[in-house]
C-alpha cells in the first residue's frame, strides 16, 4: 500500500515533454491549454485502446492499425475512444508505416479536442517514455522537497507560543490560500490566509460539518467514527478540504486554496495531527490533569497517587519503532499518539513508548512495529515498560507489526535482567562486532532454521546465510543445529 506521508507523483505539464528539444515533438492538433498533463506513456497498435487505457496517458502509435483507405469515420471512431478513456494526448510516429499524420486525424483530433503530437522519424518512443519519466521524477524531488521544507516549517510553528495561529498561518502560505480552525460549535477560533470570499466561506463552514464528529451520545445522532476524517469540494473555481481532527473534541481543521499540488494533502494531514495534539492540550482537561500528576511526581507522590489525574487506573505501554532505517522524531511520536489514542508520548531513542488507557484498544498503526504490554496498575508500570520493550524486540526479529505481551510469565521473567543481560553480553561476545552476523543469526533462528526464508527476509543469496551461519558456529564454538543452542542464544539475543 502506498505510505500516506509520501505525497504522489506529479503529472507532467504537456508543454514540458514539448519543450525538450532532443524529442523535436510538434503539436498539429488540438489545444494548447497551458494546464494539459501527462501522467504516463503507453505504446499501443490497438484499432480500439479504450479497454488498455486508464486515463491521462501520452498514447503512442505508428499507426500500423489504420486499414488502407481508411476515412474520417475511423479516425473519428478511434479519437473519441481515447478521448472517452482520458487520454491525455496522443503522439504519432511518422516512420516507418506513414510518411505524414493522416489528414482526417488530424481533423478528428482537432473536433474532439485532443493534443496530436507528431513525432519525428529520429525519435524513438522509447525515448519518450524515458523523457518522460526523467520528467516526473524530477517533478516528484521538487515535491518532496517541498513537503519536507513545509513539514519542518508547521513543525516550527508548533513550537511557538502561539502554536495554533503559527501552524495556520504556515500552513496557509504553503497552500497559498486560506487555513481556519473552527470549533466544536461550528465557529471560526481562528485563521490566517487571504479571506476567499462569502461563498466560499460558507460553503467551507458547510463542509467541516460533514466531518466534525458528533460522539454519538444522543440517540439521533451519528457515531463519530462513522463519519469521514476528510471531504473536499469544489466552490467558484475554489479547492475546499475539511480534516476532522482526531483529538475528539470536534475541532475541524478547513482549507481553502485555488490550486491543489500533490503534495497538499500530506502538509495538510501534518498540520492536522499538529493541531490535533495542541488543540486537545488547550482545550480539555488532559493538558491540565498531566501538568498537575508531573507536578505532584516532582514533589514526591507516587504513580499510583497520581494515575486518577490521567484518566484510568490501568494502562498498557507500547513501545513502537518506525519501519526502516529512520529514527522517531517528535512529530513522528505525536502522530503514533494520536493513531493509538493518547498523548502521554515518549521519544526514547529509537523508539517510542505511549502510556494507553487500557479500555483503549491498540491495532496496528501502518509504518510502526509495535510492541504492548499487558493491562497494569500506576504500581506495575516500570514491569509493563519492559514487557512492552520485550514484546517490541520480538515483534522484530519475527517482522511482526504488533506483538502483545502474553498473560503467562515468560522465560525471560524469571531470570533477575541484570544476570540475563551479562549472560547474553557473554555469549554474543565473539560475534558482537559483527552486526551483519547478529541479524542473520536472530533473523535465521526466527524463522526455524529455514535457509531460503532467511535469504528472503535478509535480501541476500541462501548460500551468504548459509556461510554466516557457518562462521557464527565457528566464533561461538558451538553447534547451531542442537535445540538447546539455539534456544540459549535466541534468549541471548533477545537480550541484545
Amino acid at each position: 500500500m502506498p505510505d500516506p506521508t509520501v505525497p504522489p507523483t506529479p503529472p507532467v505539464p504537456l508543454d514540458a515533454l514539448l519543450a525538450r528539444a532532443d524529442l523535436g515533438l510538434r503539436r498539429i492538433a488540438g489545444p494548447a491549454d497551458p494546464a494539459a498533463v501527462v501522467h504516463w506513456a503507453h505504446t499501443s497498435e490497438m484499432a480500439d485502446p479504450y479497454p488498455y487505457l486508464l486515463g491521462g496517458e501520452l498514447l503512442l502509435s505508428a499507426g500500423v492499425h489504420i486499414p488502407e483507405g481508411a476515412g474520417t469515420g475511423y479516425f473519428d471512431a478511434y479519437v473519441s475512444r481515447i478521448v472517452a478513456a482520458g487520454g491525455a494526448a496522443l503522439g504519432f510516429g511518422v516512420a516507418p508505416v506513414h510518411d505524414t499524420v493522416p489528414g482526417a486525424l488530424v481533423e478528428a483530433c482537432e473536433m474532439h479536442g485532443l493534443p496530436l503530437l507528431e513525432v519525428p522519424p529520429r525519435t524513438t518512443f522509447s525515448a519518450v517514455a524515458r523523457a518522460l519519466w526523467q520528467l516526473m521524477a524530477q517533478a516528484r524531488t521538487a515535491e518532496l522537497r517541498r513537503v519536507t521544507e513545509a513539514q519542518q516549517s508547521l513543525a516550527t510553528a508548533a513550537a511557538r507560543p502561539d502554536p495554533v495561529p503559527a501552524v495556520l498561518q504556515q500552513l496557509a502560505r504553503r497552500l497559498g490560500g486560506r487555513a481556519v480552525l473552527y470549533g466544536p460549535e461550528g465557529a471560526e477560533v481562528a485563521g490566517a490566509g487571504a479571506d476567499p470570499g462569502e461563498e466560499v466561506r460558507a460553503a467551507l463552514v458547510k463542509l467541516a460539518e460533514v466531518v466534525r464528529p458528533s460522539g454519538g451520545t444522543d440517540p439521533g445522532q451519528e457515531p463519530a467514527d462513522a463519519r469521514p476524517s476528510s471531504a473536499s469540494d469544489t466552490v467558484a473555481g475554489v479547492r475546499l478540504v475539511a480534516h476532522g481532527l482526531g483529538n475528539g473534541e470536534g475541532f475541524v481543521l478547513g482549507t481553502a486554496a485555488p490550486r491543489r499540488d500533490a503534495g497538499d494533502h500530506t502538509i495538510a494531514s501534518v498540520a492536522a495531527v499538529l493541531l490535533s495534539l495542541l488543540t486537545g492540550e488547550r482545550h480539555s482537561g488532559s493538558g491540565a490533569g498531566r501538568s498537575s500528576a508531573l507536578v505532584r511526581l516532582l514533589l514526591g507522590a507516587t504513580p499510583a497517587e497520581v494515575a486518577p489525574l490521567l484518566g484510568g487506573d490501568r494502562w498498557r505501554v507500547v513501545h513502537g519503532r518506525p519501519d526502516g532505517r529512520r529514527a522517531p522524531d517528535p512529530v513522528a511520536a505525536s502522530a503514533l499518539g494520536a493513531a493509538l489514542g493518547s498523548t502521554l508520548v515518549d521519544v526514547a531513542g529509537e523508539a517510542v513508548r505511549v502510556l494507553v488507557p487500557d479500555g483503549r484498544t491498540v491495532d496496528r498503526v501502518p509504518g510502526w512495529t509495535l510492541g504492548v504490554s499487558a493491562a497494569a496498575a500506576p504500581r506495575d508500570w516500570p514491569a509493563a515498560d519492559t514487557q512492552a520493550a520485550r514484546a517490541l524486540v520480538r515483534a522484530r526479529a519475527t517482522r511482526t507489526p504488533l506483538l502483545r505481551h502474553g498473560d503467562r510469565p515468560a522465560l525471560a521473567d524469571l531470570v533477575p535482567p541484570d544476570d540475563a543481560d551479562a549472560h547474553a553480553r557473554a555469549l554474543l561476545a565473539p560475534i558482537a562486532q559483527a552486526p551483519a552476523l547478529v541479524d542473520t543469526v536472530r533473523t535465521w533462528l526466527s524463522l526455524h532454521g529455514s535457509w531460503d526464508r532467511t535469504a528472503v527476509a535478509l535480501g541476500v543469496h541462501r548460500n551468504t546465510v548459509r556461510q554466516r551461519i557457518a562462521r557464527c558456529a565457528a566464533l561461538l564454538e558451538a553447534d547451531l543445529d542442537d535445540p538447546d543452542v539455539r534456544m540459549e542464544l535466541w534468549f541471548a539475543l533477545r537480550r541484545a
